[in-house]
């Protein structure tokens, strides 16, 4: 199901894109990987006891990152979006604090690794409860109209899977009759953990649904960043306009198990995994930006050094940290008295 990238052209169609912005984009895409990497070394290693990958999401996620807008828009994550968290202003220093639960991460050490949040970087605190964050996104995007909050948008995003569960419906419909400013942006992926497409729903096209609610929908390939980019812009220009929401669904795959506690073998081959593997985004799009002269081959390679050096000292530094102490437990739970029932 998934598309291949395309192929190295000259005469790029960069879709507004500048070289500098492409190379952002690319740089993403590396440090995506090996964040992604080091999370499932650390777990071999015994010293995380889970992580989560994105390996597949790398260019839907790069360039939908580089089509938000930092300080107006807000990003409603789930827990596979790395790349998103990293595009729109996080740091691999912040990221891996998250894996290592220590007391200087955003949450406090409390949180899930990959659940990110960040109101420095506009991203909403999620849980892991399949599409309990996108009522709380819809909500967020209810109160930028009901403010009359120009040129804001809420970007909210969830896998294949979630399309299934009722509160995604609620949320769609709720979005559409109130006109709402947010893009809901599906990272298809084709496995709802262990649950392929054909299992989860008869109508394998996500985007056919936006019919239904009474939005636009639109199918992009997500193995391609420039693509991703310039169909996530449309839809956020759209809701800044306030012309309401969209309903976009991005193509990709998931390479890794669903998580370090997932063996994916027990539900699908090696060999399909290694034959979509032939469309793995990361050197298809350094093949596109060597091939159209964006990127030499030397550039590509004190890139990838650059982006394991800044992996290494983030790793370093946010292992040294501290973990959170007890007496913090029921800080920021509940508002006002804190202390447990007794």
């Amino acid at each position: 199901m998934a598309k291949s990238a395309p192929p190295a052209r000259e005469g790029l169609d960069k879709r507004g894109l500048t070289d500098e912005q492409l190379r952002a984009i690319f740089r993403n895409m590396l440090l995506q990987r090996a964040l992604d990497n080091r999370g499932f070394q650390l777990n071999r290693q015994g010293k995380v006891p889970f992580a989560l990958g994105s390996e597949g999401h790398e260019a839907l996620q790069a360039g939908a990152a580089m089509a938000f807008s930092r300080g107006n828009d807000i990003l409603a994550p789930y827990y596979r979006d790395l790349g998103l968290a990293l595009g729109i202003g996080l740091s691999p220093y912040e990221i891996l604090l998250s894996i290592f639960a220590r007391a200087a991460d955003h949450n406090g050490g409390r949180q899930f690794p990959n659940h990110y949040s960040s109101k420095r970087a506009g991203v909403m605190s999620f849980s892991s409860i399949l599409a309990a964050h996108i009522p709380h996104a819809v909500g967020a995007a209810y109160a930028m109209k009901l403010r009359g909050e120009k040129n804001r948008a809420v970007l909210v995003t969830c896998g294949d899977g979630t399309t299934s569960e009722g509160e995604w419906h609620e949320s769609m419909n709720f979005a559409a009759i109130h006109k709402l400013p947010v893009v809901m942006l599906v990272e298809n992926n084709e496995w709802a953990i262990s649950t392929p497409l054909d299992k989860q729903m008869g109508q394998p096209e996500i985007w056919k649904r936006a019919a239904g609610y009474g939005m636009p929908g639109v199918r992009f390939n997500g193995f391609d960043p420039i693509e991703t980019y310039a169909v996530v812009k449309n839809a956020l220009d759209r809701a800044h306009r306030g012309e309401g929401p969209s309903l976009i669904e991005g193509v990709c795959y998931r390479f890794l198990a669903h998580s370090t506690d997932d063996n994916d073998l027990t539900y699908r081959t090696k060999e399909e995994v290694t034959e979509h593997r032939k469309d793995d985004p990361v050197p298809g799009f350094e093949r596109i930006l060597t091939g159209a002269g964006v990127m030499t081959v030397a550039d590509v390679e004190a890139m990838k050094k650059d982006v394991l050096r800044e992996t290494n000292e983030a790793t370093d530094h946010a292992a040294a940290m501290p973990y959170p102490v007890a007496s913090d437990l029921y800080t920021h739970v509940y508002e006002g008295a804190y202390q447990p029932w007794l």
